[in-house]
């Protein structure tokens, strides 16, 4: 199945959680060495989105998301940094285009990093490579990121945050994404992972999250709701991290607050941050 888009729901509330995320470990993991690191992507998407465009306008789902921060002065500084990097694919004070995975990494990461990206729809993969076209730091293909990534690990610069961000249209994909983790975690244990996944009202969702926290490795585990505990929907979203930097959690809970006062529904359940495998 290739029904899902990016677009569709880019800048929302489960971005800006990811985003954040994925700013705030690339900032951490450029200063603190010089070396050579590598940003592999295994569900990279169009590389950006235009919020005017046909998809992302649908359902406006930026609206609820990355809108609500934009004209903000009273941003906590970790959250300030993510939209600055929000703000560098804009060319004018009008919030107009949304940058997926890729291209806040490509934003953060300097001419000596690298990146690596799978998109298996080929329409995002058509957008996403006239994006990456002319960044020579980018390395494309058409391909299933979970089947993918085993043949590139370890990386050759031996750092890496690999971004795992499947759609979860087929439930299949709760497998894969855990499999490919543990996968990750053997042949390159010291790899920084970030692995997003939605909040779900459903037993098998439920199993997942439970599976992640028995993971034999050191991780942080991040979930943000942002609707009460009912409906079919997507009432928020999570991330598990492997290997997280040891400043992100502090981080986090600086700018959870914020995010559910700005972000939630009335009666939504508050955010949680938890360390695993220590």
């Amino acid at each position: 199945m290739l029904s899902y888009r990016h677009a569709f729901h880019a800048g929302n509330h489960a971005d800006v959680l990811k985003h954040l995320v994925e700013v705030l470990i690339l900032q951490y993991l450029v200063q603190k060495e010089v070396k050579p690191l590598r940003y592999i992507d295994t569900h990279a998407g169009p590389g950006i989105s235009r919020l005017q465009g046909s998809f992302s306008i649908k359902n406006r789902e930026f609206a609820s998301g990355i809108a609500r921060l934009w004209g903000r002065s009273d941003l906590p500084t970790p959250l300030q940094h993510y939209v600055n990097v929000v703000r560098s694919v804009n060319a004018s004070s009008e919030l107009l285009f949304y940058p997926g995975s890729p291209a806040i990494a490509a934003a953060i990461l300097g001419p000596a990093h690298r990146l690596q990206l799978f998109e298996l729809h080929p329409t995002d993969a058509s957008s996403l490579g006239k994006w990456a076209a002319r960044d020579r730091r980018i390395k494309l293909q058409r391909a299933d990121g979970f089947v993918a990534l085993k043949a590139i690990l370890p990386p050759p610069e031996k750092r890496a945050l690999v971004m795992i961000d499947p759609p979860y249209e087929v439930k299949t994909d709760y497998d894969c994404a855990i499999s490919a983790l543990k996968m990750g975690c053997k042949k390159f244990a010291t790899g920084v992972y970030a692995l997003w996944y939605p909040l779900l009202d459903r037993k098998d969702v439920s199993a997942f999250s439970r599976r992640l926290k028995l993971l034999p490795v050191k991780s942080l585990m991040v979930e943000f709701p942002v609707q009460p505990l009912a409906g079919e929907g997507m009432r928020g979203s999570g991330l598990f991290i492997v290997n997280p930097p040891w400043t992100l959690q502090q981080q986090l809970e600086e700018c959870l607050p914020y995010l559910h006062t700005a972000l939630a529904e009335s009666g939504a359940p508050l955010w949680t941050t938890r360390r695993c495998g220590d």
